[in-house]
């Protein structure tokens, strides 16, 4: 087994949405501070609410994409979830609190009304901002649902009913919208505080500093890039690069400019003031709600058996079997005596196979199980809430950023050492999870010669793949753990990546069903490549909708899938 102490030894209807005046829709969605009028509020302070919005989308809508790459759980105390579980989907999924389409066309509409109105008035930050963070939705918007209502979507009454755009004219056209916005904050004359009111105050993720905001742009253009490109990871799956975006005339943009990309230290994060009352978004929906009470996510997710293992020495899941000391920071053991005044921490954390039956099993309920460190109540400091209710949130990590420009440097998209890049990215991820970079440094050396650790190392089987690509990728899943799955889902689809398998992860070790498929029976044996367009698009927006045929969650690729 690849035990660390061993080795030392030898993964809306866009029609109806709030119109640029606010008003409220008829449907589901989440609407609270950013019901607003033209003339209830000046639209500056429009864009901190916005903001907030969209770090708890990041945080708090994408439960189900954890579950499917092998990170959390429905406890065992909980009957099954049998459409998320049994991968039998209808275009009402996700139901509940998260969804992603009605949150982000919303949340979009908020930018849009703030960048109309600065435009108009020439507040020029607050215009680039609010291009910028429109783009990040669209982005994830497009990697998820494919083809969506872009150009004509946001327009209200004016555009009822809005077509679809191509998902690759969607990214081409946000290039464009974020080169606007660079445009925008390399002017002096159109960030001058004194034309832009407010803004270290409104701007809740980089407090006015416009050079961070231009690396914010260039990193979400790397994003995107990075997505067109894809395969080159497993045993005979070959590279390949997307049709119809030109990533060399993209890339040259970027070096012009000159700014670069988010570094170590500089994520987009933001902290309005969370506290007890008013929780960061991961840890309400995830732990204790605004009144100190369990939040029904909380009680709900645990630990899934891939990550964590079935709580034995002979049962690992993949972050022990790498000897990773980042589970601690994700997960919290058990507590063996929950009634004591004192934590009593089990000796191994211990998962729940994804979509097992409730009570499929004695001892997989509830207390038994390792829980997602946010609702670590008995013991301080967790990973990512470090400082519980009152911790940042954040909108894009420097931990993703630095993958994506080690994966951009390994397959030529920008100059740079790969290797490099990679060992930033690892002990970026330890520093963002509270450890430190010799832990990273000394984990990195107990994993040698294995692919999924070590960036030089030889294939262990020749039906297994080496180092270099799969080692960044596997990299990236360990690293990005409740922070950004949305990411972890998009390599998972463009490199079919098999989690574990080229590090010698048997998922046999860890007891039968531990891995990131559902054991519920009748389950498909892969990972849905998309959503469906959801029911609100076929009751309000019909035409546009079956336009784009029938849709197959497993087949119906996004356009950079190959």
């Amino acid at each position: 087994m690849k035990f660390i102490n061993i080795k030392k030894l030898a993964l809306v209807s866009t029609s109806l949405l709030v119109l640029a005046t606010g008003c409220k829709t008829d449907f589901d969605i989440n609407a609270s501070e950013e019901n607003l009028t033209a003339g209830s509020l000046n639209y500056r302070d429009v864009m901190p609410s916005a903001i907030a919005s969209t770090a708890k989308i990041v945080a708090a809508d994408w439960k189900f994409l954890q579950n499917w790459l092998g990170y959390w759980a429905r406890s065992g105390n909980y009957q099954n979830d049998t459409e998320e579980e049994s991968y039998t989907f209808t275009n009402t999924f996700p139901g509940g609190g998260g969804n992603p389409w009605n949150d982000l066309y919303y949340n979009s509409s908020s930018y849009n009304y703030v960048q109309q109105r600065a435009q108009a008035s020439g507040d020029g930050f607050y215009e680039a901002i609010c291009r910028i963070m429109k783009s990040h939705n669209f982005q994830i918007l497009t990697d998820v649902y494919g083809n969506i209502p872009y150009k004509n979507a946001l327009k209200g009454n004016d555009v009822r009913n809005p077509k679809y755009d191509k998902g690759v004219d969607i990214y081409n056209d946000i290039f464009r919208q974020l080169d606007t916005a660079i445009a925008i904050l390399k002017d002096p004359s159109k960030t001058d505080p004194s034309k832009n009111a407010k803004i270290a105050t409104n701007d809740l993720i980089f407090k006015g500093n416009p050079d961070l905001w231009v690396k914010f742009a260039n990193t979400l253009k790397l994003r995107m890039l990075v997505h067109c490109k894809g395969g080159g990871v497993e045993v005979g799956d070959a590279e390949y690069t997307t049709s119809g975006v030109d990533i060399a005339a993209e890339m040259t943009i970027i070096n012009n400019e000159g700014s670069g990309f988010l570094g170590a230290g500089e994520t987009a994060k933001i902290n309005p003031g969370y506290s007890a009352s008013k929780p960061t978004p991961l840890y309400r929906f995830f732990a204790l709600n605004e009144n100190g009470v369990l939040a029904g996510l909380g009680d709900l997710t645990k630990a899934n058996a891939f990550a964590c293992g079935l709580g034995t020495a002979g049962t690992p899941g993949y972050y022990r079997w790498n000897g990773d000391p980042r589970e601690a920071k994700f997960y919290v053991k058990p507590d063996l005596n929950p009634d004591a005044g004192v934590f009593q921490p089990a000796t191994f954390h211990k998962g729940i196979p994804y979509g097992a039956v409730s009570g499929f099993a004695p001892g997989f309920t509830g207390a038994d199980l390792s829980s997602i460190n946010v609702i670590n109540l008995t013991a301080p400091n967790t990973g990512l809430t470090p400082q519980g209710p009152s911790s940042d949130a954040w909108i894009m990590t420097s931990v993703e950023s630095l993958f994506l420009q080690a994966e951009a440097a390994h397959r030529g998209i920008i100059t740079g050492d790969a290797e490099a890049l990679l060992t930033s990215a690892i002990r970026e991820s330890f520093v963002f999870m509270g450890l430190t970079t010799a832990q990273a440094d000394t984990y990195i050396s107990n994993n040698a010669t294995y692919p999924d650790v070590d960036y030089n190392a030889d294939p262990l089987d020749p039906s297994l793949p080496g180092g270099g690509l799969f080692t960044i990728i596997s990299q990236k899943w360990f690293a990005l753990n409740g922070i950004a799955t949305y990411e972890v889902w998009t390599d998972f689809r463009r490199t079919n990546i098999v989690y574990g398998a080229g590090g010698a992860y048997d998922v046999v070790n860890a007891g039968i069903w531990a891995n990131q498929l559902s054991i519920l029976s009748g389950a498909a044996a892969e990972v849905p490549v998309r959503l469906f367009y959801p029911q609100s698009e076929y009751s309000y927006n019909e035409t546009n909708v079956s336009a784009e045929g029938t849709i197959d969650v497993f087949t119906s690729k996004i356009f950079w899938d190959r």
